[in-house]
């Protein structure tokens, strides 16, 4: 099973790590690349660019020039316990045992407008930079472009035949993934919750319940879509009649 998540602009640099295991990430060079370009551009043109604030215009370009290579445990790491946004609250990466982590590096993507693709313990250091930013690099035309043909064949070599997507990351994310190349077909879970007699995506509920259900299968070590349906953290369960779309799995609460 691969499952893939968005990344998160909370970052935590300063929590202890349960673990000293790390990896590199698959396209530092490419993410190199990105940040020469970044490097270039002033704390103004970062917040137009960005559509930011001052503040973090000033706090971002400074991560920009402070961007350093090689990585190592000393000036990076593990994205897994980096990333500090609602997604990562649910799957609450720091109480998940060795084993699980060793799981979660085999099976779970976060996507990244930076570094591209990344396993759990990939070293990164501090950034931002959204996947929908209009950043041309090296040619091309956004960062969908610059990533989508490398994203699409690094996932395609890293998967069996018939093996399971999950796609847990936001459309903003899973758009860079070209579809029709990739050769899986993608499930998406859907979560939806009750409110004023009504089933809604609630942005803050769902983007936490993805979390819940990366921590849900690696709880469970699942590798099929039957199990996938037994999903019930925080009172979801899975609703038949309203995941009416082919490789869509609603789940309500």
């Amino acid at each position: 099973m691969k499952i893939i998540i968005s990344p998160a602009k909370s970052l935590d640099f300063e929590t202890k790590l349960p673990t000293e295991k790390f990896s590199m990430p698959d396209f530092l060079d490419e993410s190199k690349a990105i940040n020469d370009s970044l490097k270039k551009r002033s704390p103004s043109d970062l917040k137009s660019l960005m559509r930011i604030s001052d503040k973090l215009a000033d706090l971002n370009w400074n991560r920009n020039n402070n961007f350093n290579t090689p990585f190592s445990p000393k000036n990076a790491r593990p994205s897994i316990f980096t990333f500090n946004g609602d997604v990562y609250s649910g799957l609450d990466a720091f109480t998940l045992n060795l084993e699980q982590i060793l799981k979660s590096q085999d099976s779970l993507r976060i996507l990244s407008g930076l570094y591209g693709v990344l396993k759990p313990l990939d070293l990164i250091q501090a950034y931002r930079l959204e996947m929908g930013t209009k950043l041309n690099v090296n040619g091309s035309n956004n960062l969908y472009d610059y990533w989508s043909d490398k994203i699409t064949h690094k996932l395609n070599e890293e998967m069996t035949k018939d093996e399971l997507f999950i796609n847990l990351a936001s459309n903003e994310y899973s758009s860079v993934i070209n579809r029709k190349e990739l050769k899986a077909t993608i499930i998406s879970p859907v979560f939806k919750d009750f409110k004023n007699g009504k089933l809604k995506i609630i942005s803050f509920y769902a983007k936490k319940a993805r979390g819940l259900m990366v921590r849900y299968i690696l709880d469970n070590d699942l590798e099929n879509i039957n199990d996938l349906k037994g999903f019930n953290y925080a009172g979801y369960s899975y609703n038949e009649t309203e995941s009416k779309k082919a490789q869509e799995l609603v789940f309500v609460r």
